[in-house]
């Protein structure tokens, strides 16, 4: 009998691992925790269905207008009101993962070290936004995708799909330390009173301001900056205090 050449053999390799990874990619569902997520300690903090886990910032119910649950995700309309919304229970060592969707030109954010306040979050920021048309990320990389909003330019390494097309991000925070990813690389890693965040608050908007990133456990906002923007798959894991 002939044997398959090593080209043949890996090409069949190939082919199967593919196969393999299609039938994975079906069998994984929005809004669902794996068996490795579950064994990990994720938590859903939204269930796909209804707005639970989720209030206006400021308030005790969920806004009235502009934010809906559609199509399997929390979104918000252009233009539509509501303002901020943010987690019911409060986080300070955790790790975030979540699908994110952006309309073109829009613009939106995951905050953290948020206080439960009548007005606009106020903490760091996951900037999310469309980098291509966005006005506000055009002039100012700072202000782009991934980046901690308005203090550091995303890393390199940082990999952001065009509008309309979900992504994926993933916030780590424990003790000082800071990452933000995106589709799966680095955009972005700090930490909390290093002497290179003192200068980037420093010559930041937010220069001066006792309350900016304090207190360590607070409540998560993702934020309505007028734009239509779309949130999905949102998994929480507390991690012990580094």
């Amino acid at each position: 009998m002939t044997r398959p050449s090593i080209s043949t053999v890996v090409l069949l390799i190939l082919l199967a691992l593919t196969a393999c990874a299609i039938v994975a990619a079906a069998d994984s569902k929005p809004n669902e925790l794996s068996d490795d997520e579950k064994k990990a300690g994720f938590k859903l903090l939204f269930d796909g269905t209804t707005t639970k886990g989720w209030h206006a910032i400021g308030k005790k119910e969920f806004p009235d207008k502009g934010w809906t649950v559609e199509s399997g995700a929390l979104k918000h309309a252009a233009k539509g009101g509501g303002g901020d919304i943010v987690t019911d229970e409060q986080y300070e060592n955790f790790e975030l993962t979540l699908e994110w969707n952006i309309s073109p030109a829009g613009n939106s954010g995951i905050k953290y070290r948020v206080a439960d306040v009548p007005g606009a979050a106020f903490g760091p920021e996951f900037q999310i936004c469309d980098d291509a048309k966005n006005g506000d990320a055009t002039k100012n990389n700072k202000h782009s995708a991934g980046a901690i909003y308005d203090l550091w330019v995303p890393l390199p390494t940082k990999v952001v799909k065009p509008a309309g097309e979900w992504q994926t991000a993933r916030l780590l925070v424990q003790g000082n330390h800071v990452e933000h990813w995106m589709n799966g690389a680095k955009c972005a890693e700090y930490e909390f009173n290093s002497e290179e965040w003192k200068a980037a608050v420093a010559t930041s908007k937010f220069k001066g301001n006792a309350k900016y990133a304090v207190p360590a456990k607070n409540f998560i906002a993702l934020q309505d900056h007028g734009d239509e923007v779309s949130y999905r798959s949102i998994k929480i894991r507390e991690l012990p205090a580094k």
